[in-house]
């Protein structure tokens, strides 16, 4: 039974529970119209073919008649008229009829391809503010551990047993976040003096990260209510993992306006967090085989991706020009849709968009 059909509830006709009318079942009522439409004038045409047919049969014997026969003939010229005009008619409602029905598909299916698009660019909305406010907390965190007294002592005095103790108090927070692969403690020359997992990572201490854009960002930081963000690599230091780095300063005395002496790199683990995200937007079943749910930075490069294919290294096509949001279809009627990151709170985001490359179905 289709969904527009009327569910019976015992005998009487009167007991009936509509259906929500849904695109595609209005799209099957126009169709059906049109259907019996098209039925009904055929039929018509029929009857009228036959009544000609009878006129002129009735004419042929009313001219055989002679002078009794000629009040049959006014008769049969009339019939003949009057077939005449019901054909007219059902021409001009044929016409007219097809047309209008043509006009209402096409607004239908316009509406079917507005509805679905708004669908999928709400859909990309949802994968972008996940990430955002996700990514918002890690804003929080780097800002608040730049402010340990732990970290703020090993950055002010450099020295063997601040180190290891800052070392110790790191791998404390990473027991408890495990979104993060590493903590890195730096100086303001960019010497890594202590990380949260030296044993895992054991050629990070004593490196200089001098030359890192996200450490050179973060030096210049004016206040430790500033943070830095910067967009996903790979970090050959941590077995090439997919990383997110945020950076604070560390201020002497941990106070908010104190002179910085130091750097905070925290690297959250990107992929499976990212991979969490894309595959738990909500995408209909019917529809999964033929749909990827992406996150992408400013430069259409895939972050991730729900089909697990082209991080960090596919560039999408679709080029969002600068708009919010939109949706592109392409000459097979596949879409993709997108939505620019709106940030969180603070954190204002890197431009990425969430989209929704579903191919035609």
């Amino acid at each position: 039974m289709s969904t527009a059909a009327l569910k019976i509830r015992g005998s009487s006709p009167s007991r009936t529970e509509d259906a929500a009318p849904t695109l595609p079942t209005i799209s099957a009522l126009t169709a059906g119209v049109n259907r019996v439409a098209q039925e009904k004038i055929g039929r018509i045409q029929q009857i009228t073919a036959r009544a000609k047919i009878l006129a002129l049969n009735a004419l042929i014997e009313a001219a055989r008649a002679g002078e009794h026969g000629r009040g049959f003939s006014v008769v049969a010229q009339e019939v003949r008229g009057i077939g005449a005009e019901i054909e007219a008619l059902a021409r001009e409602l044929e016409t007219q009829l097809s047309g209008r029905i043509v006009e209402l598909q096409n607004a239908v299916s316009a509406m079917a391809v507005q509805a679905q698009d708004a669908r999928l660019v709400d859909l990309a909305l949802n994968a972008v503010e996940l990430i955002d406010r996700n990514l918002y907390e890690r804003t929080c965190d780097v800002r608040w551990w730049a402010t340990d007294a732990a970290v703020v002592a090993c950055a002010a005095e450099p020295g063997d047993a601040a180190a290891a103790y800052a070392c110790e108090r790191l791998g404390v927070i990473l027991s408890a976040y495990t979104v993060y692969l590493d903590l890195w403690l730096c100086d303001r020359n960019g010497i890594v003096l202590a990380t949260g997992r030296p044993d895992r990572y054991p050629g990070v201490l004593g490196r200089s990260v001098a030359d890192e854009p996200w450490f050179r960002e973060a030096a210049a930081l004016r206040s430790g209510d500033d943070y830095v963000s910067a967009n996903v690599r790979r970090e050959k230091r941590l077995g090439d993992a997919q990383v997110a780095t945020y950076c604070a300063s560390i201020r002497e005395g941990g106070r908010v306006d104190g002179p910085s002496c130091g750097v905070l790199a925290i690297h959250f683990d990107w992929e499976p967090q990212a991979r969490a995200i894309v595959a738990g937007v909500r995408v209909a079943p019917e529809d999964r085989a033929r749909t990827r749910v992406l996150l992408v930075d400013a430069n259409r490069r895939v972050l991730a991706a729900s089909d697990d294919r082209g991080a960090l290294s596919e560039t999408l096509a679709v080029d969002p020009k600068e708009l919010a949001s939109g949706a592109e279809r392409d000459a097979k009627g596949g879409v993709t849709a997108f939505h620019r990151t709106p940030g969180y709170e603070t954190y204002r985001g890197l431009g990425w968009y969430g989209m929704i490359v579903q191919a035609a179905g």
